[in-house]
């Protein structure tokens, strides 16, 4: 930007990376020739010789992120690192950016005064971007310390004020929530939340938590919160914005929707493009930054920051004349490339050029590039190009890695061609050791060689080829269990089922008192409008009804037999279904299935070409196949994992082993592109191998057909792909071993029987998009294996979600935001009637894109060919109906928009978005809706909820109803789903587990009560959680189902633990609602069906066939008949003093310990 340069360097002096050459105060150099990674290596060199901190501008995110790892590496994480991320929103937008982005900035700011030595890294459009002023970031903050004294209530307004949300429970930056005497919240900037435990008004302890399972994990002395936005928002802020937007726009303020919610304290979405108007004055990044700064301008910065500057001038223009929401000049919010000039020309400053600049004035180092040092597993001697290198160059080499696995996998194919690397923990331990050759782990990516031949460093890339994945830090990923428990929230008018009694409507906790005891019950509606009042200790008698729409459930009439019959006829079929699988598995079991030997060799060097880094899900996947491909029973698994988590590379896995042992494979897909895409992928994979791959689809003629068929019965071919083809007669196989079944749901009943026939013949791997319930797979545990991968792989960035009416605007932007990037768009439209007039729109508004039309009404052969063009980006928009939601991978199409979103349920959205975000692209899904005040209450839910789940995996761990019931069907078959739809989901499930573990345990099932729960019990005590200790309705509801469904003691125990630390100790009624429980637990093996106590009285009710000690009873009512009797068989009645709880609980304790069995 600036030329104002330093003393011109002699030109033919070059220098080391590792010592770089600085300018003096004011001036700039020019560095120029560093060739692959020596880029990363000089400015770390320069942050550690430099006296103060070092600026390293970039032009965009992608190469902040790249950098920011290399410079973590070269340091080994001594260099202080701070970035000031990008909104990830364009200017102008109606959105904010994401809270963890927000707490990065922040954290940032507040630092950036104190920061000495180190670097600050980002991207030259936010160090345009004007911020708050210093004064507003280092005011706000509050400390607080362990033994301070605090007043709750005045604490609460603090937080608001400074821009945190009260919430039920505390999962992101920026949240508090107040219970009791717990105050929970997650300060900006920090890496976990912070629980503060108060006695009276005083801080007793401090202490981080996981935010997932809210469990407590150390303690600290104190903390400091600061700011949740970057602006103020408490009334004097508010004051002035009101006053600043009068002075800026024109016409009636109270026209626009920001002005109007700003007024009212509410703080609309896409507010930061006011920040100014909350300030008298703004600053920028360079007044936060020390004098002796030195700037590192790095390629491609003013052509980024000129873009940049376009695009604001041309996003104003757009926008200036919207009376809702008017914009303020460009120059107000970013500062022009001028000013950005002139910060620039006073600093002392370096630009880098590219390889081929440079002249007179540059400074050159000392690096040169690296000669294709490729490994060529298929030659006669693979690392012929390393070892001449090797041999050639005269210094130390160290070879990198992408991770501790991919480290490992080369080291035993360097070890295979006679090489042998030594393992270093590091950078700098490589430069203090005296290892020749050794091999590490690092996110480089082109290397890096001294022209003095003193040291060259060399990348896995550079070694085996195409890239592998860059690691990113990988959240760890959700507990599935614990996202299903948080959507235990029932709404009011959700349907639930109760087992004695059938479906039901809840409407809510309520406290009702009897007896003179307060407790709290369940109210549920039936049809007629009966009412039921469920007591929260017989919780586990109430499961979500999960069948079909709520709107559609079945509601059931209280005191007919209309339940009862419906409950023993899917009791029956649970049974036939339990029996049917148990045949199928003893089938398999007695059979001899052909035992696989796995090649070490061969199979280590196919997976170490897998050119990502696999996700650790992903690995037990693999693991758990090629377990049961070497065991000799026949394998029988599932692969279940989110569309694009590489489920794909599993069966690949599979099928090498399978092909290399001798063996003939069959995949089989639902569609004629997919088979075509699995061979194309198959065929690239295995290239390198003599293995035969064929696809039997529509696109082989008849002839080439018949020459496919001939040459899979003769075993000419290893690996066939095809359709429901592959299932038909005239396929003969001369030896098959493995059948893998993509989607096997979208098969019909006939192909399904065909492959319940091989299942107990072949191995079978049967790979899902559609998430199999955790329930039902505890039901079938041990007779279909499963595999889940909820990870993302590592590039797969959370999809952006945007939910809003339809906007010319803005879906103009969001289609050429992605085809200037050279991507792709899906638009949706689900009715085929109105699809063309909508592609005519679409031309006129984004005339920049091709567009072609794909739905499901046209012809076939057509469709496909469709699909086949956009999947070769012959045209980039592609208006289609829902037939793309298990369509073929297209990694370039980065951007989909649903018209009509709230028509489609979640699990379909789910499904949808899950075709973009393919590759490292951030991907943008927009929800189009008509307004909020027309769509149903539901709708919305649904839109809330995905544009929430941003993070990938979630769909699976999701565990919605449209999709359990999908999964169910596709595990049990498809005339199943009536029944699930009579009894629900959840009831179901239970059921079908329940005719498992009797069959296998040598019963028949229990068809008129086939679910003995326990006893139920009323001791007169007051058993709930009180609303002071758990505030929140959906909190209570989910810890009173909890604590029904424990299923020991130590769960319990385990449960009681987490309450006290998350809530603090347990008041009175929550231990009884434990004690209780606990009786519970020890009186279901006896057969007690229901125990009953007061004050001086009490009784035992038994089942028709308990297991007690009947001797000790007679001895009991022969020892003390006034204490004791039996009435029938049925009954133990006892009169004792129990005057209160504990007593009560004491006695009941004592009387079950008694009649034990194995007290005995």
């Amino acid at each position: 930007m600036n030329r104002n340069t330093a003393p011109a360097p002699t030109p033919d002096k070059l220098h080391d990376p590792r010592h770089p050459p600085l300018p003096e105060a004011g001036a700039c150099l020019r560095w120029s020739r560093l060739f692959g990674d020596s880029l990363a290596l000089a400015v770390t060199a320069a942050a550690r010789d430099y006296a103060g901190p070092v600026v390293l501008v970039t032009p965009d995110m992608p190469l902040l992120e790249q950098l920011q790892a290399q410079l973590g590496w070269f340091s080994d994480g001594a260099l202080d690192l701070l970035s000031f991320p990008d909104w990830e929103t364009l200017p102008y937008d109606a959105f904010s950016p994401h809270q963890d982005i927000i707490s990065q900035r922040i954290e940032t700011l507040y630092r950036l005064p104190a920061f000495r030595q180190g670097v600050l890294i980002l991207p030259v459009s936010t160090l345009m971007q004007r911020v708050a002023p210093l004064s507003y970031i280092q005011g706000r903050g509050l400390s607080v310390k362990v033994g301070e004294r605090l007043d709750v209530e005045a604490m609460r307004g603090r937080f608001e004020q400074a821009g945190y949300t009260c919430v039920a429970q505390v999962m992101e930056h920026g949240e508090f929530a107040v219970r009791g005497s717990l105050l929970d919240i997650y300060p900006m900037g920090s890496e976990l939340p912070f629980r503060l435990d108060l006695f009276d008004d005083e801080v007793e302890s401090i202490r981080t938590f996981d935010p997932d399972s809210q469990r407590s994990i150390e303690k600290v002395e104190a903390i400091h919160l600061l700011p949740a936005r970057e602006f103020p928002f408490d009334p004097d802020a508010i004051s002035r914005f009101r006053q600043a937007w009068r002075a800026r726009f024109e016409g009636d303020p109270q026209r626009s929707a920001v002005y109007r919610d700003v007024s009212q304290g509410i703080s609309p979405s896409g507010i930061e493009y006011y920040l100014p108007l909350f300030f008298e004055q703004t600053a920028s990044l360079p007044d936060y930054l020390p004098d002796d700064c030195l700037f590192l301008q790095l390629p491609g910065c003013e052509a980024a920051a000129q873009d940049f500057w376009d695009q604001l001038q041309t996003r104003h223009e757009q926008y200036r004349h919207d009376v809702e929401r008017p914009v303020l000049e460009p120059e107000q919010l970013y500062l022009g490339l001028d000013e950005l000039q002139r910060h620039l020309a006073d600093s002392r400053r370096v630009e880098v050029l590219r390889f081929d600049e440079g002249g007179a004035e540059a400074v050159n180092f000392a690096t040169c590039g690296l000669p294709d040092v490729s490994l060529k597993p298929r030659a006669a001697q693979p690392a012929e190009q390393l070892t001449r290198f090797l041999d050639q160059h005269p210094g130390r080499v160290l070879i990198t890695a992408e991770s501790a696995g991919r480290r490992e996998n080369l080291s035993d194919m360097l070890r295979d061609n006679g090489l042998r690397p030594q393992a270093v923990e590091g950078w700098q331990a490589f430069l203090d050791s005296d290892i020749e050759l050794g091999i590490g782990v690092a996110p480089l990516e082109q290397g890096l060689r001294l022209e003095d031949g003193t040291l060259a460093l060399l990348t896995e890339t550079q070694l085996l080829g195409r890239r592998a994945s860059q690691v990113s830090r990988r959240k760890p990923a959700r507990d599935p269990e614990a996202i299903i428990r948080d959507l235990t929230d029932l709404a009011i008018g959700a349907p639930v089922v109760h087992e004695d009694l059938g479906v039901g409507r809840y409407l809510g906790l309520q406290k009702l008192t009897a007896g003179g005891l307060e407790n709290e019950f369940l109210t549920l509606e039936y049809a007629g409008g009966d009412k039921l009042y469920v007591p929260v200790n017989s919780l586990h008698l109430i499961s979500r009804y999960t069948g079909s729409s709520p709107e559609a459930a079945p509601l059931h009439k209280l005191g007919t037999d209309q339940w009862a019959k419906a409950r023993r006829k899917a009791a029956e079929k649970a049974r036939d279904v339990a029996a049917e699988l148990l045949d199928i598995y003893a089938r398999r079991a007695a059979r001899q299935g052909h035992s696989f030997d796995i090649h070490s060799d061969e199979y280590r060097q196919f997976a170490a070409a897998f050119p990502f880094e696999e996700t650790p899900d992903q690995e037990q996947a693999i693991e758990a196949v090629l377990a049961d491909m070497a065991a000799p029973q026949p394998m029988d698994r599932v692969v279940c994992g989110d569309v694009g988590f590489g489920k794909t590379e599993v069966a690949m896995r599979a099928a090498f082993v399978a092909a290399t042992s001798g063996k003939q494979v069959a995949l089989l897909v639902p569609t004629t592109l997919l088979a075509q895409q699995h061979y194309e992928n198959f065929r690239d994979r295995m290239a390198d191998w003599p293995i035969r791959i064929e696809a039997l689809s529509r696109f082989r003629s008849g002839k080439q057909q018949d020459t496919i068929l001939k040459e899979l019965n003769s075993g000419k071919v290893d690996i066939v792909i095809g359709t429901h083809k592959l299932l038909q007669e005239n396929v003969k196989f001369k030896q098959l071993g493995l059948v893998i079944v993509d989607e096997e749901h979208r098969f019909g009943v006939r192909q399904k029987e065909r492959l319940k026939a091989l299942r107990a013949e072949v191995d079978m791997l049967t790979l899902t998009a559609t998430p199999i319930p955790r329930t039902l797979n505890m039901s079938l545990a041990g007779l279909r294996d499963l595999s889940i991968i909820a990870t993302p792989p590592a590039q797969r960035l959370a999809v952006k979600t945007f939910v809003g009416e339809w906007n010319d605007q803005t879906l103009r932007e969001a289609c050429l935001r992605e085809i200037k990037r050279g991507g792709q768009v899906y638009f949706l439209h689900n009715q085929v009637d109105t699809i063309d007039k909508l592609a005519r729109e679409l031309s006129e508004l984004v005339p920049e894109a091709s567009i072609a039309i794909g739905h499901g009404q046209m012809r076939e052969r057509d469709l496909e060919q469709v699909m086949l063009d956009f999947y070769h980006r012959r045209f980039n928009l592609l208006v289609c109906t829902t037939i793309i939601e298990s369509g073929i991978d297209v990694p370039t199409a980065n951007t989909i928009i649903i018209n009509r979103a709230d028509k489609l349920g979640l699990a379909q959205l789910h499904q949808l978005r899950g075709r973009v975000g393919r590759s490292h692209h951030r991907a943008y899904a927009y929800l189009v809706t008509p307004p909020t005040r027309s769509m149903t209450a539901d709708a919305v839910k649904r839109l809330e909820a995905i544009s929430a789940l941003e993070e990938l995996g979630a769909g699976f761990s999701l565990s919605t109803h449209d999709l359990e019931i999908r999964g169910a069907g596709e595990l049990l078959g498809d005339e199943q789903s009536g029944q699930i739809q009579e009894i629900g989901f959840s009831l179901y499930t239970e059921l079908l587990e329940r005719a498992v573990e009797s069959l296998k345990a040598g019963k028949e099932p229990q068809l008129e009560r086939p679910l003995e729960h326990g006893a139920e019990i009323d001791l007169r005590i007051p058993a709930l959680i009180p609303d002071d200790y758990v505030p929140d309705v959906h909190g209570r509801l989910i810890l009173y189902k909890r604590i029904a469904n424990c299923r020991t003691e130590d769960d319990l125990r385990e449960l009681q633990v987490e309450l006290i630390d998350r809530f603090g100790l347990l008041p009175p009624q929550v231990k009884n609602l434990f004690a209780i429980t606990r009786l519970k637990l020890r009186a279901l093996p006896l057969g007690i069906r229901k125990i009953d106590a007061g004050e001086t009285a009490g009784r035992f009710e038994f089942t028709e066939q308990p297991q007690v000690d009947a001797a000790r009873i007679v001895q009991l009512v022969q020892a003390a008949p006034q204490n004791y009797r039996l009435d029938g068989v049925e009954k133990l009645r006892f009169n004792l003093d129990m005057p209160d709880a504990e007593t009560r609980l004491e006695t009941v304790a004592r009387l079950l310990d008694e009649i034990s069995p194995e007290a005995a």
